[in-house]
């Protein structure tokens, strides 16, 4: 976290300066960035023991014992990163509650789990992220089950990253616009479509659904963690590429969602994953005003290929990856900072941050700015609020 800030001050600096002073100080960040990036190749350890390298197993094993007692909300635990948290959190004892939209691959996930871990307790409900409607009715069968809620993770099933994010998102600070990168979690579309409720599917599907699960949860949280003296955790899955967006967010929400500018997918998923950080950082003032034993924090996963790309393999895409195969991170370890901020002792009472690779890292400027997630929050409650009634069963409309 100090190395990003000292690379943000001196590319400040650096702009400031002669030619000759600039070129320095430019070539000394290229010389960090290069150190950094070979860090991540090896899988240096950071401040918390653990690196780019280390696996969800490696990180929750100090854990074992808290997470025996928990339940856990997983979404996106079909396949990919969000199947290998589910099946980390099985192993340790945690019971699991896995949200679908597809219940095929999710009673498949559980039965995957349950082979391996016959003990384990897992409960398959349907979820569709992009419909408010969905969310209201799995809010109401979850709350009719009657269990305790310990963790709330939005994992996602599919991710893809091209290139080293760490490196790019740094040598950007002098090379704007120079190179690109893409990096995909969860939901990615390349073409404009909208939800039943009228909102930009990808920001929909990536934040807002995010967004009022976790507002109609937080009371069973609280008054879990109150009940069983277990701090209460919330972890978003974000990422890297939230820095790539820039501007009025809401206002290009507005004009994206009207139609009223060209639609670029990559900049609405980067919208969606700033919102994502942002979320973390006023849901922490919110749960402090509640008075509620429960963080929440935000977490980029890591460099990995997984089921994202379908729609873009070919020749080329694979021989990317075959020469870029040393960047890729396995599944076991892309999961381990979402495994590690969900249950690691040493985040105990540690709210409203950003994390890669197992470690504190610095999420973007905008992504920083209280006023910003204040504006986003408020935004949000107005749109999950335009929901259709009609599409809720009546016993769970009167229920809500």
């Amino acid at each position: 976290m100090m190395k990003d800030r000292l690379l943000l001050s001196m590319a400040v600096e650096a702009t400031l300066l002669p030619q000759g002073n600039r070129r320095r100080i430019e070539s000394n960040i290229k010389q960090i960035i290069m150190l950094e990036t070979v860090k991540y190749l090896i899988g240096s350890a950071g401040t918390s023991g653990f690196g780019s390298k280390s696996t969800g197993e490696e990180v929750t094993a100090a854990a074992a014992s808290r997470l025996r007692s928990i339940t856990a909300i997983v979404t996106g635990a079909t396949s990919g990163i969000g199947a290998e948290t589910a099946r980390v959190l099985a192993m340790r004892g945690a019971r699991l509650v896995l949200p679908a939209r597809n219940l095929k691959a999710a009673e498949e996930t559980k039965m995957r789990i349950a082979t391996e871990f016959p003990g384990a307790e897992i409960v398959v409900l349907p979820l569709d992220l992009s419909s408010f409607a969905s969310v209201r009715c799995f809010v109401s069968r979850f709350l009719a089950l009657r269990l305790p809620l310990n963790l709330l993770m939005y994992a996602f099933p599919r991710y893809f990253f091209i290139i080293n994010s760490y490196a790019l998102s740094r040598y950007s600070l002098l090379n704007r616009g120079s190179v690109s990168n893409r990096n995909n979690a969860g939901k990615f579309s390349h073409d404009y479509a909208v939800t039943e409720d009228g909102v930009e599917m990808t920001f929909a599907t990536n934040y807002l659904g995010h967004f009022l699960l976790t507002k109609l949860l937080l009371n069973k949280m609280a008054e879990t963690a109150r009940e069983t003296g277990i701090q209460g955790r919330i972890v978003n899955v974000t990422s890297a590429i939230h820095t790539w967006f820039s501007g009025d967010s809401l206002h290009y929400l507005d004009l994206i969602t009207g139609q009223k500018v060209p639609y670029d997918g990559t900049r609405v998923y980067a919208l969606s994953k700033l919102a994502n950080v942002l979320h973390a950082m006023e849901l922490t003032l919110r749960l402090q005003q509640m008075e509620a034993n429960v963080t929440a924090n935000c977490v980029h996963p890591g460099i990995v290929r997984t089921g994202l790309t379908r729609d873009r393999e070919g020749l080329v895409t694979d021989l990317a990856f075959s020469l870029m195969s040393k960047l890729l991170k396995t599944i076991p370890q892309a999961a381990a900072t979402t495994c590690y901020v969900a249950a690691h002792p040493g985040l105990e009472g540690v709210s409203g941050k950003y994390y890669a690779d197992c470690n504190e890292a610095s999420p973007s400027t905008s992504a920083c700015s209280r006023e910003e997630a204040t504006r986003m929050w408020l935004a949000s409650e107005v749109m999950t609020a335009r929901f259709r009634l009609e599409a809720l069963p009546p016993s769970e409309e009167a229920e809500m």
